[in-house]
């Protein structure tokens, strides 16, 4: 079986915390969209803003991300983590998750991981509403429609290691419902 997992979600829902886990356990390959574009912003020497506000103007940025997030959902084996990995994993994923998580929570895991103030953190819904206008120019995609995913999950909800062990049953009985059963 060729196992392909979508994780998407909103900037600081643990869409790459909890991708590294679904990885680590099942032995998929981990590929971040949010990692390429910070690769990108990295090589340029500019900010993760800077280089938003540059693809708005040039979709070749987004382009660049997605078509890198495609070309490894058909290779297989995979987990997709990103803004729009439902979006470009499309037919090739088995499982699509959506992650919440309420703004303050998200703004709190921001500011920890950034290692910068909470009220800098808040700044991030600049760039979420630029991307989703951006996305939705590009692609024709709604990003508030969750209608593509087969699990939306708040991970604020619960502590961290029980939403991991949650969405590592969600895989397992994927996985064993999948599997051939031969009776002897």
């Amino acid at each position: 079986m060729k196992l392909i997992i979508a994780i998407s979600g909103f900037h600081g829902t643990g869409k790459s915390t909890y991708a590294k886990a679904l990885a680590k356990e099942f032995g998929l390959r981990h590929i971040s969209a949010g990692m390429i574009f910070r690769k990108i912003a990295k090589e340029k020497r500019i900010s993760l803003e800077e280089l938003s506000k540059i693809a708005e103007r040039n979709q070749r940025i987004d382009y660049m991300v997605d078509e890198k997030t495609r070309h490894e959902a058909k290779k297989g084996n995979v987990i997709l983590e990103g803004h729009l990995a439902g979006w470009m994993a499309n037919d090739y994923a088995d499982i699509k998750i959506f992650l919440t998580a309420s703004d303050s929570v998200r703004f709190e895991r921001i500011a920890k991981r950034e290692k910068i103030p909470l009220k800098e953190a808040r700044q991030i819904l600049y760039l979420e509403n630029a991307e989703r206008k951006r996305w939705k120019k590009i692609y024709k995609v709604n990003t508030e429609d969750l209608s593509i995913y087969d699990v939306v999950l708040n991970s604020g909800l619960l502590p961290l290691d029980s939403t991991i062990n949650l969405l590592k049953f969600l895989v397992k009985l994927y996985i064993s419902s999948k599997t051939p059963v031969t009776h002897s």
